[in-house]
């Protein structure tokens, strides 16, 4: 991997404002709004992956069982050899399901309709079983009664699970937990059309919010199929900052190639999907080539940088290095906390408004390093070398960042993760410009939850942001790290933090 992100982040001009702080031009109550949106969507690939394993785990556990039953007997005293067989069977019933498209939440809602699939998938699986041990002849060493049994009882086990899955499923879209929230850019009949498809779908999970767009004139309809028309992308943008939105579907011809590269710029920065549709794009693919909105074929122009079971690895990793790091740092920080008392009066904590995740404000723990006095909670005023606010204390455990030592709370909280770009205050400058004025595409890096550590520290871009460069390089390596994002990518930057401290001369 390379120190630096290959992209040009420009200079905005004086009509390039920052969209986050746009004012929308029309606005639903967001108190409405706000109550809709507010539950997070349950990802659908992590129910179908559990759903998945639970089923497969009770196929294996019953042919297992029944093997272990005919053990007892002595012409059946092996029982090993039945579960490695039950394995591999259980192995190939899940390909065979996954061909045969069995996993997907649609499924699950009409187990009836899917069950002759079901039972053909089974059905291969088994069979598969028998002609193996028929061409390794084996056969002798397998009941046929342990075959028969466990060939019924799984379709029995597959059609009761199937059952309780599909009560599940409903009672889970009853309640919206797969809801997404989606808006629509576009005006005219395509707008109306894809409004019309997601309310009239009944396997639908989208919900749409409303549509956008930054025609004026005749051409931009205040009200499609009982959507609102809410305003343009600055609209959009600051909307999808006060409520949660999952999707944004653009719904625009490929002639107006301008219109796509312009909003593309300005909605790269949110932390949502952007997909175009291709009914609105005029384009002929194959099927596989599509993604899908309910029964609409969209292109993928943009997906969000950490989703599904990558979200859920990174919030394991956070949760359990943070548990087990504040158990070992803990004499650490009480020596830390008493030093800080020692030196200088006032709390041991300092508490400091900054952007989290989507631009949201987050309460960040450090260890106090200012005089009480002195102290600057907005970080209007940079702290520079020999900074006469900095204590003799605060100078050494700011070098060495155990000030930030406390933040391991704000990572069990859920307001910052271990590994991400480093959470800036609201009004931090470079070169007496706030960070949003001097690199446009500032906000692209709060696409993930901000870290206590990241690729831009480990590189030595940390410290003093006196110079516009410096926030560029800052913003550059965090864009590389979330458009690079894995678990190893955060194993490796956590093991590269202590020693990239040591040689670290800009932090003061």
């Amino acid at each position: 991997m390379n120190g630096t992100a290959e992209m040009s982040l420009p200079m905005p001009t004086t009509e390039t404002l920052t969209a986050s702080l746009a004012t929308p031009t029309k606005m639903p109550a967001l108190s409405t709004l706000t109550a809709a949106t507010a539950r997070k969507a349950f990802s659908p690939s992590i129910f179908v992956g559990i759903a998945r394993v639970v089923e497969l785990s009770l196929l294996l556990a019953l042919g297992s069982f029944i093997a272990a039953a005919y053990a007892i007997a002595p012409d059946h005293s092996n029982s090993q050899q039945y579960t490695i067989a039950a394995i591999l069977t259980v192995l190939t019933a899940a390909a065979a399901f996954q061909v045969l498209d069995l996993y997907r939440v649609t499924v699950f809602s009409h187990p009836l309709t899917n069950f002759a699939r079901l039972a053909f998938g089974w059905t291969i699986a088994m069979g598969g079983l028998v002609l193996s041990l028929f061409f390794i002849k084996a056969g002798a060493d397998f009941s046929r009664v342990w075959l028969l049994l466990w060939f019924i009882l799984g379709l029995v086990t597959i059609a009761v699970f199937r059952g309780v899955l599909s009560a599940a499923t409903a009672a889970a879209r009853s309640h919206g937990l797969f809801m997404q929230n989606a808006v629509i850019y576009g005006t005219g009949p395509i707008v109306a059309e894809l409004v019309k498809t997601v309310i009239n779908d009944p396997n639908s999970d989208i919900r749409i919010c409303g549509v956008f767009d930054d025609r004026t004139d005749s051409r931009s309809d205040t009200v499609i199929t009982n959507v609102e028309h809410l305003g343009n992308v600055d609209a959009l943008i600051a909307l999808s900052r006060q409520v949660r939105l999952d999707l944004v579907i653009m719904a625009l011809p490929l002639s107006a190639e301008s219109r796509v590269s312009t909003l593309m710029r300005r909605l790269w920065v949110l932390p949502v999907d952007v997909r175009l549709a291709a009914s609105a794009s005029g384009l002929q693919f194959r099927p596989r080539n599509y993604s899908y909105v309910g029964a609409m074929p969209m292109l993928d122009l943009s997906d969000k940088p950490i989703r599904d079971w990558g979200g859920v690895a990174k919030w394991l990793f956070d949760k359990v290095i943070a548990t087990l790091a504040l158990i070992a740092l803990a004499p650490v920080m009480v020596g830390v906390a008493l030093a800080v008392r020692w030196e200088s009066r006032g709390p041991v904590i300092f508490r400091q408004k900054r952007y989290g995740f989507n631009n949201e404000l987050i309460e960040v723990y450090k260890f106090r390093s200012m005089y009480t006095d002195m102290a600057d909670a907005t970080a209007a005023k940079l702290v520079t070398k020999d900074d006469p606010r900095v204590t003799r204390v605060g100078r050494i455990i700011r070098k060495t960042s155990l000030d930030e030592l406390p933040q391991l709370v704000n990572v069990l909280m859920g307001t910052l993760s271990l590994v991400g770009p480093r959470p800036h205050a609201v009004h931090a400058k470079a070169a007496d410009k706030l960070y949003p004025d001097v690199v446009e595409s500032y906000f692209a890096r709060h696409k993930v939850k901000p870290g206590i550590t990241g690729w831009a520290q480990i590189n030595g871009w940390r410290g003093e942001t006196n110079t516009p460069e410096k926030i560029l390089k800052r913003v550059e390596h965090d864009i590389f790290y979330i458009e690079n994002w894995s678990v190893w990518f955060d194993l490796l930057i956590l093991l590269k933090t202590p020693s990239s401290l040591l040689k670290s001369e800009n932090a003061y």
